[in-house]
């Protein structure tokens, strides 16, 4: 029977000064596959979506939380992770650092992220295989579109 979760969770769409996209890069040792995906995680029971956007983005890449604007869109969410599928809607939230390149530091990961955690890249184009959500470009321009 397969184990299917729909526990909330928030990502940071993460724009450096020249317009590049932060992706953490993180290995399925189920799947044998490599992912890309926007630093996030679940909500915990009492924390709204924001807050836990902001927790998350400190805890992946020791960027401060502050910087999470209180703007997101809604992204129905259908992939596996370690064995499990995950199906649900999360909030996806825009964060904007003046500087080229900020330097992440992952220092607050689980044991289980430690494990899977290859790195970090601060993409100019997005990759075309692992990416996650596979829509991540449309969410990117919705977050930073002027007339929303």
């Amino acid at each position: 029977m397969e184990h299917v979760s729909a526990r909330p969770a928030a990502r940071v769409v993460c724009l450096d000064g020249d317009g590049r996209v932060l992706l953490l890069h993180w290995y399925d040792r189920v799947a044998h596959a490599d992912v890309w995906e926007p630093p996030g995680g679940g909500i915990d029971p009492g924390e709204t979506a924001l807050d836990a956007a902001r927790r998350e983005l400190t805890e992946e890449t020791g960027l401060p939380g502050s910087a999470v604007l209180d703007r997101r869109v809604e992204v129905a969410r259908d992939f596996f992770w370690l064995g499990v599928r995950y199906v649900k809607d999360e909030s996806f939230y825009l964060a904007r650092f003046a500087g080229a390149r900020p330097v992440v530091r992952p220092d607050g990961l689980t044991q289980e992220e430690r494990e899977a955690y290859l790195g970090y890249i601060w993409a100019e184009e997005l990759p075309v295989l692992g990416l996650e959500p596979p829509g991540l470009a449309e969410v990117v321009r919705r977050l930073t579109d002027p007339g929303r």
